[in-house]
């Protein structure tokens, strides 16, 4: 809605005074690019204009950014949450314990949360996050050197050389590192509850747990071996214990707590659940409409058997569709040609229309996050300027409030003086 603003609100901010004639001639209230979704909302609360009113794409717009703007708040609460002293109810220890204790250990989680939670605090934070990206990459590396053929043939002859012990001890110091990490976060957090659903906090226990149930399993499959239970049991514990060790490579998603790249794209993941969902929609039914063609096609023709059915005939369709083309089922008939032309052009043109949309999402969203960062950056020597000023001026007000003492009781000197001589004077005066 286009509006003219001849009126202003109690905090100043100019208000709209009426619509403009081309929104009530053309019927429609619309939100338009260039405003701000929420300084909409309050002019539409201002002229007690519902929201239902709006066309469906610009209501779509508004609810989104209001949704936006709620998920923000409730960042910067549990960030206020966390830099605040603990609550009643979380911590129940004893009061008789004094205020002092308890801002020194408000302090101290304070400063633990910035070591682990914001490598921009300070000298530690920065190392705490260095040591954090080093043991990701060890892991790693590790994980990828335990899969080298001459490795694995002494795993699966049970051996043990001393090759295989250091990546032992490299990856239970990694092990170490990352639970040591983890229960630093979830010491110095106040809601234990939501920093277990977080997340990458769940992707933390994924990849802890392993290294300690592989070592379970490991005892107890020495234990089978001493029992005789057969070679079918270590065959299942080797199982067990491979895919296990495969889950470590869920140690390369820590990353996104020290990446502003990795936080973006999983913003934008978040954001777009929709598009994703529109983009596999487009695939299902382009996949179900191509391969029964295809299929006809090569099987009438009499060409060589590659499409031997349909729901064989899936997996060239979703291939052909995303042009990757790997070339294991290729159609040799003109009619099955055509199909795959047409699959192709389907694929590109079904692709780019969601696609555009994901990556306006993704450059809006890592301009958020830059600007988040930025501010927050600039919020910590603007409060140790404040608090210097406050500082200052405190001891200002103490020398102003001392030299207005100091001047009273000068004055305060010379009137008893000044009586004191008076009372001289009159005496003198009686006696004379």
């Amino acid at each position: 809605m286009t509006v003219a603003a001849t009126s202003t609100s109690s905090t100043g901010a100019p208000r709209p005074s009426a619509p403009s004639s081309p929104s009530w001639q053309a019927g429609k209230l619309r939100l338009l690019r260039e405003m701000c979704a929420l300084s909409f909302q309050e002019e539409l609360l201002y002229w007690g204009v519902e929201e239902n009113n709006l066309d469906w794409c610009c209501l779509r717009k508004l609810r989104l950014r209001q949704e936006e703007y709620k998920e923000q708040q409730r960042l910067e609460e549990e960030d206020t949450e966390l830099t605040s002293p603990q609550s009643c109810e979380e911590n129940l220890q004893p009061l008789d314990d004094g205020l002092q204790e308890d801002t020194q250990s408000g302090g101290c989680m304070g400063r633990l949360r910035d070591m682990v939670e914001n490598p921009h605090s300070g000298l530690p934070g920065k190392i705490f996050a260095c040591l954090s990206v080093l043991f990701v990459a060890i892991t790693a590396v590790t994980l990828c050197i335990s899969t080298m053929p001459d490795l694995r043939e002494e795993e699966e002859r049970g051996e043990c050389s001393q090759r295989c012990h250091n990546i032992f001890v490299l990856e239970t110091v990694c092990v170490a590192w990352f639970s040591l990490e983890f229960l630093l976060r979830f010491i110095q957090t106040q809601s234990k509850c939501r920093f277990l659903r977080t997340p990458l906090n769940i992707i933390d226990v994924v990849a802890i747990l392993p290294y300690y149930i592989t070592l379970i399993v490991d005892s107890l499959s020495d234990g089978g071996k001493t029992a005789g239970s057969g070679n079918n049991y270590l065959e299942k514990v080797g199982l067990v214990l491979r895919v296990l060790r495969a889950l470590r490579i869920f140690y390369v998603m820590r990353l996104a707590r020290h990446s502003l790249g990795l936080q973006v794209l999983g913003l934008t993941v978040k954001r777009c659940t929709r598009e994703f969902g529109l983009l596999l929609l487009f695939l299902c039914v382009a996949m179900a409409l191509f391969s029964p063609l295809v299929f006809l096609a090569e099987s009438e023709m009499g060409a060589k058997q590659e499409f031997t059915s349909i729901p064989g005939s899936y997996w060239w369709a979703v291939i052909s569709m995303t042009t990757v083309g790997y070339g294991d089922m290729v159609p040799r008939s003109i009619p099955g040609q055509v199909v795959a032309l047409s699959s192709i052009l389907s694929g590109i043109l079904l692709m780019a229309f969601p696609v555009t949309s994901i990556f306006h999402t993704f450059s809006r969203s890592y301009l958020e996050l830059k600007e988040e960062q930025s501010r927050t950056l600039r919020q910590k020597p603007d409060s140790q300027d404040s608090t210097k000023s406050q500082n200052s001026e405190d001891s200002q007000e103490t020398d102003s409030y001392e030299a207005v003492a100091e001047a009273a009781a000068s004055a305060v000197h010379r009137r008893k003086s000044m009586a004191a001589q008076r009372a001289a004077e009159i005496k003198a005066s009686a006696r004379t």
